[in-house]
């Protein structure tokens, strides 16, 4: 087994203390945009792998969670075109012998954990959120829910700070919207 050298032992330590402590934040912002734990963790260790791979192309002491973000951000814009592009596939041998009985049986569709949170606030949030185009959900997301100021979303998204004002106003706008109804019913005008 092949010994580290001092600069990949002092890269790896540069990497932990700069990169690791922003693992829930990235984690929290791959389920956002995915809507899976099972994808959201792929995307995080995507993003980790190449803030690891690209470590050295990252300036030390500067904005490390708009950087995994940003990181973040193209994986999953790239990993969406790739599946958009492929048709879905089955395996039709692994779901045949299950076939018949499904399709005779009364089956339930719930979500288990839609029956268990369905009623609590971030859960509805959630669901508006999930139904907004995925410019204004980025956007939304980066501004109200992380907190980045708009020339970090900016510079994350690769458009101008006009584009993200615009693209936050708007998207407020639709969750306002689609948030009307459970305003009304606790309350909120």
């Amino acid at each position: 087994m092949a010994r580290l050298t001092r600069e990949e032992i002092q890269k790896q330590q540069d990497f932990n203390d700069e990169i690791l402590p922003h693992l829930d934040a990235i984690y929290n912002f791959a389920l956002k945009l995915t809507g899976n734990e099972n994808d959201a963790e792929d995307l995080v260790q995507d993003t980790i792998v190449k803030a690891f791979r690209f470590f050295s192309s990252y300036e030390k002491g500067t904005n490390a969670k708009g950087w995994l973000f940003r990181i973040m951000k193209n994986s999953y814009i790239n990993s969406y075109r790739k599946s958009a592009r492929q048709p879905p596939s089955v395996d039709y041998d692994e779901i045949e012998p299950y076939y018949e009985t499904i399709r005779s049986e009364q089956s339930n569709t719930t979500d288990l954990e839609s029956n268990m949170y369905g009623e609590m606030m971030g859960d509805n949030i959630s669901a508006a959120l999930s139904k907004l185009p995925e410019d204004f959900r980025t956007v939304v997301l980066l501004c109200d829910v992380e907190g980045f100021s708009y020339e970090e979303v900016s510079n994350m998204m690769d458009v101008p700070i006009g584009t993200i004002r615009s693209r936050l106003h708007r998207g407020r706008g639709l969750l306002k919207v689609e948030l009307a109804e459970y305003a009304s019913k606790y309350g909120f005008n």
